[in-house]
């Protein structure tokens, strides 16, 4: 049985991509920051083998630590999902607060490269990495601004790291999202609900099942496809602040 680790698995696209992969006959090393989620989820998807790891991404010590006693059985990783992120405020550059702009760079740039890091000597040839990374990445929004660039960085490590690893034979990729209904918007503008509920307002957007499935179409191509990049919106988006709004 494969062995496939997830960061943020304890909601949103972390959580639906664990169901997903479990499905496809994936035992699962899920990490995150709240424990009782996770043990929530590991019931959920028994009888399957899942292995629990408590910790923030941005903690170097901790990720080193935390993945230096996996078990045995859980030792070799074969596929990687670097989802855990956030995003912070939504505020033009001179009014930022730089206490989001750390959590979003250490969170969506330090992690990614601290789990990766520590992940790579236990996968072998074959192996697969999976970014989360997001429309943000490829386009500049207004008061996006350090965000946007968070996310841009993905995208270039996504493709620093694919040449990087050719030659052990790791694919790598990234999956972009536009408008995915999670937790996110809660978290950006600081468990205000309401203006979290506004960004979807007269929308139907994505659902964090829609990206599980898609990443779970990724890892599971045949040893010789390399899916590299994948922007997905929701039907009503055309570009990263282009959305129809019914009434």
């Amino acid at each position: 049985m494969k062995t496939a680790l997830i960061t943020g698995a304890s909601s949103g696209i972390g959580r639906a991509t664990a169901v997903a992969l479990a499905g496809a006959g994936f035992q699962l090393i899920l990490t995150g920051r709240r424990r009782e989620r996770l043990e929530q989820l590991a019931q959920q998807l028994a009888p399957v083998p899942v292995h629990l790891l408590t910790f923030d991404v941005r903690d170097r010590a901790a990720v080193e630590a935390a993945l230096a006693e996996l078990p045995a059985a859980f030792e070799h990783v074969e596929v990687l999902i670097n989802n855990a992120g956030n995003a912070h405020g939504l505020s033009p550059i001179q009014e930022g607060d730089p206490a989001d702009w750390d959590a979003m760079l250490d969170g969506n740039v330090k992690g990614l490269l601290y789990v990766s890091r520590t992940v790579l000597p236990r996968m072998g040839q074959g192996g697969f990495i999976v970014n989360i990374g997001s429309i943000a990445g490829h386009e500049a929004y207004a008061n996006g601004n350090v965000y946007c660039a968070s996310k841009a960085a993905v995208a270039m490590l996504t493709r620093t790291m694919r040449l990087d690893l050719l030659p052990r034979g790791i694919r790598v990729a990234e999956v972009a999202p536009g408008m995915v209904e999670t937790e996110f918007s809660e978290v950006r503008f600081k468990g205000d609900t309401q203006k979290a509920a506004n960004v979807y307002k007269g929308v139907e957007p994505l659902q964090a099942q829609d990206i599980a499935e898609l990443i779970q179409f990724i890892v599971t191509r045949p040893p010789h496809v390399q899916i590299a990049e994948v922007i997905i919106f929701p039907a009503a988006q055309a570009a990263a602040a282009t959305v129809r709004r019914d009434a």
